[in-house]
């Protein structure tokens, strides 16, 4: 389960991923820093009027700011991740599975769109692991972070398989190792939640899904319709 978010990490070292390393955690750390300031403003401002009433409420509104900033945080990362999934992609194949055969992307329109679909999913998604855990605290944390590692995991792995495949294809290579999938989803939200790791998590996470994904893919050529095109096509 850990091997391919492991291996992910171990190619820190690695030149062109670390490039796009340094890209993607300095605009997430920016996004951050814009959203806590902005959340924590409009917190500052909504509480009026002076006395310990006002300081609890005001004292509410910064905490429950920083609780939508991070659950904004997770799929903006996750967005700014995906503009830089080609080149880590790339940079892990060229390290771990060189002599791949040609490949047969999804169209453009449809990697745009799922990239948009995805960063709508996993706010979604955020936005209902923050009520479960709420509404249903212990219970609720569990099942927040099954929902979050499900969009999250899903997602970068069809964003990631759709460089090599349809997506009718990456799809149907999804459902046949959801599990898979799942775990490591479940690792980035977990990383999510640390600070600082929170800034990787979504770039490792691309890398570690290539991973999983090419181990999918080793015996299943022929498995799933789409998945290679002939060579010379």
């Amino acid at each position: 389960m850990l091997t391919p978010f492991l291996r992910a990490v171990s190619q820190l070292d690695d030149r062109a991923f670390l490039s796009a390393v340094l890209q993607s955690v300095p605009a997430s750390a920016a996004a951050l820093a814009l959203l806590a300031v902005g959340m924590g403003w409009e917190a500052h401002h909504l509480a009026t009027g002076h006395g310990w009433l006002a300081w609890i409420a005001s004292l509410c509104g910064v905490v429950g700011a920083a609780l939508l900033t991070l659950v904004l945080f997770v799929p903006l990362a996750t967005a700014i991740a995906l503009m830089f999934s080609d080149r880590i992609a790339a940079a892990v194949e060229r390290r771990f599975f060189p002599g791949l055969p040609p490949s047969a992307p999804a169209r453009l329109a449809a990697q745009a769109w799922d990239g948009i679909a995805l960063g709508l999913r996993v706010l979604a998604m955020q936005v209902a692991a923050l009520l479960l855990a709420l509404l249903l605290p212990g219970l609720g944390l569990v099942l927040g972070w099954l929902v979050a590692a499900w969009a999250m995991g899903r997602g970068l792995f069809v964003a990631v398989a759709m460089r090599r495949m349809p997506r009718a294809a990456a799809v149907a290579l999804y459902r046949r190792h959801r599990l898979a999938v799942l775990a490591q989803g479940g690792i980035m939200v977990a990383a999510a939640l640390v600070p600082v790791a929170n800034l990787f998590a979504p770039v490792l996470g691309v890398a570690a899904l290539v991973h999983v994904l090419h181990g999918a893919t080793a015996g299943a050529h022929a498995s799933v319709p789409g998945l290679f095109p002939p060579r010379g096509l």
